[in-house]
């Protein structure tokens, strides 16, 4: 079981939200909408996926790395490894 089980719905409709705002985002250019409120709607999709990115990483965290560190030994250092490729992912975007 993935750690976002419990998350799964939440987690859908706030990607659902941030496909809406993308075919809004795509709407607006084809209309030749003014280029700061296109920008503006782009924040607000950025920002919706990195609040799934970083709800994401949070299970992440408290269920995959946390039963790999209870084991100890090489699944724990690949998941810490692996976690920290992650975060070093969200930071440089």
């Amino acid at each position: 079981m993935h750690g976002y089980a419990d998350n799964k719905e939440a987690l859908l409709k706030r990607l659902r939200r941030a496909e809406g705002q993308v075919a809004g985002i795509a709407r607006m250019v084809e209309n030749d909408d003014y280029c700061i409120d296109i920008l503006t709607q782009v924040s607000a999709a950025t920002k919706a996926l990195e609040a799934v990115a970083l709800s994401l990483l949070g299970d992440h965290l408290s269920h995959c790395v946390a039963e790999a560190t209870a084991q100890g030994g090489p699944v724990a250092a690949e998941k810490i490894r692996e976690a920290n490729a992650a975060i070093a992912r969200l930071v440089r975007s």
